[in-house]
């Protein structure tokens, strides 16, 4: 595994947005040589369905983030979902240490179908999650390049999609 690259950041977005009050501000990253996406988090009381345990909701909304980037660093090219299914394997519980990765299965020009995996320390399964994503016109592309947050820790990788 090469040196892993922070993925930018817009300042909405949900999931890594710093400006979104109601984010989960996490930050991606971004393994250059493979592809692979990376996520760790640990889940807050903000984001529970039941006490004491994950949202499943917020958990796909994780996956969804993981697998659009691993998309687009493949095809150079912000994506769309336009399908996704994940499978729980056991609750997410409020404060445990999650690891999800994200990586592309196959890839053409018009889809690209990804799969993910969120993992314990230990690296027992929580949940696994497959999506299919289309790229972007690139105008729309490209304004969401423009939307990146300035930010050092994420120059070299928004330079992979500056055109």
């Amino acid at each position: 595994m090469s040196e892993l690259l922070e993925l930018p950041h817009t300042s909405g977005c949900l999931v890594c947005g710093p400006k979104n009050a109601q984010g989960f501000k996490l930050n991606l990253f971004v393994d250059p040589a493979t592809g692979i996406v990376h996520i760790d988090f640990s889940p807050t009381a903000q984001h529970i369905g039941f006490e004491g345990v994950a949202h499943g909701g917020m958990l796909a909304t994780v996956f969804d983030e993981a697998m659009v980037w691993a998309a687009t660093w493949n095809l150079r090219t912000f994506c769309y979902c336009g399908e996704m299914s994940v499978r729980f394997k056991r609750p997410a519980r409020v404060g445990e240490k999650l690891h999800l990765e994200a990586r592309v299965e196959l890839s053409r020009p018009k889809i690209v179908q990804t799969a993910a995996t969120l993992r314990t320390p230990d690296t027992n399964i929580v949940a696994s999650a497959s999506g299919k994503y289309v790229p972007m016109p690139i105008e729309k592309h490209l304004e969401v390049v423009d939307s990146f947050v300035e930010s050092d820790a994420t120059q070299s990788a928004a330079a992979h999609f500056r055109r």
